[in-house]
């Protein structure tokens, strides 16, 4: 699939729960990404901003990796194949190195969010 091809609705983010909280580890499914590089860059953020709420200072990269991996959430854009971005593929660098609140902020790329931001400029 390319982004000329969004599913209906748009591309869907998969929200995982890693410590297994959730049925079948999903939290939650956000739909509406206009195209496959947003939903991935908005997965890749969401990653890593996870990986920021399990680090504490002092821990080294290990212990950071097992509180992702114990506490944290991964995120998959659903259906996207090969060009879906991966927390695998990055997350040795999100580990070793702290995120800027850039890399961490999710929430301006959020869809939902987005709609909701129309409205209240409005008032």
């Amino acid at each position: 699939m390319t982004d000329l091809f969004a599913p209906e609705g748009g591309w869907r983010v998969r929200i995982l729960d890693l410590s297994g909280g959730a049925e079948a580890n999903i939290v939650e499914e956000i739909g509406g990404f206009p195209t496959l590089m947003h939903a991935n860059a908005f997965a890749r953020r969401y990653v890593r901003d996870s990986v920021e709420r399990c680090r504490v200072p002092g821990m080294d990269t290990k212990q950071v990796l097992e509180a992702w991996f114990a506490f944290g959430e991964d995120a998959e854009v659903i259906d996207a194949g090969e060009g879906g971005w991966r927390s695998a593929t990055e997350l040795g660098d999100f580990v070793d190195r702290q995120a800027t609140a850039e890399e961490r902020d999710w929430r301006s790329l959020d869809p939902r969010r987005m709609d909701d931001g129309e409205e209240e400029d409005e008032g």
